[in-house]
C-alpha cells in the first residue's frame, strides 16, 4: 500500500481514481500530476515501482497544498470571516447557509435534523 501525503493510497485502483483519494486532489489535479511524472492513468497502484511513488510524493509535495495544510487553510479562512463579523462569518457561526440558498425550506444539510415546534398543531 503506497503512502502518498499521510493517506494510505488503494492498491488495486488506477492511479487516477487513487490519487483522488488525497484531500485536495480531484480529478484535473490528478491528471496533471500523472502527466508531469509521465505515468500512464490506465496503470495500477500495484505496478508502480517505488521510484515513481517518490516521484508522485515530491510533485505533491512541491506544486500542490493537500491535507493537513489544506484543512488548516480553509479553517483559518472561516475563522477569519467570523472574527471580523462580516455576513458569510456569521452565517458560519450560526450553521446557516452562506451562498445565498433558502433556509424556509430545505438546508438541512447546514441545520441538521429537523426539530418539533410545541403548541405547532392547530
Amino acid at each position: 500500500m503506497a503512502r502518498i501525503a499521510g493517506v494510505n493510497i488503494p492498491t488495486n485502483k488506477r492511479v487516477l481514481i487513487a490519487l483522488q483519494y488525497i484531500h485536495g486532489i480531484g480529478a484535473g489535479k490528478a491528471k496533471e500530476i500523472i502527466k508531469k511524472v509521465n505515468i500512464s492513468p490506465e496503470r495500477r497502484v500495484n505496478e508502480l515501482s517505488d521510484a515513481e511513488v517518490i516521484q508522485i510524493r515530491e510533485a505533491i509535495d512541491h506544486d500542490y497544498v493537500v491535507e493537513g495544510d489544506l484543512r488548516r487553510e480553509v479553517a483559518m479562512n472561516i475563522k477569519r470571516l467570523m472574527d471580523l463579523g462580516c455576513y458569510r462569518g456569521l452565517r458560519h457561526r450560526r450553521g446557516l447557509p452562506v451562498r445565498g440558498q433558502r433556509t424556509h425550506t430545505n438546508a438541512r444539510t447546514r441545520k441538521g435534523p429537523a426539530k418539533a415546534i410545541a403548541g405547532k398543531k392547530k
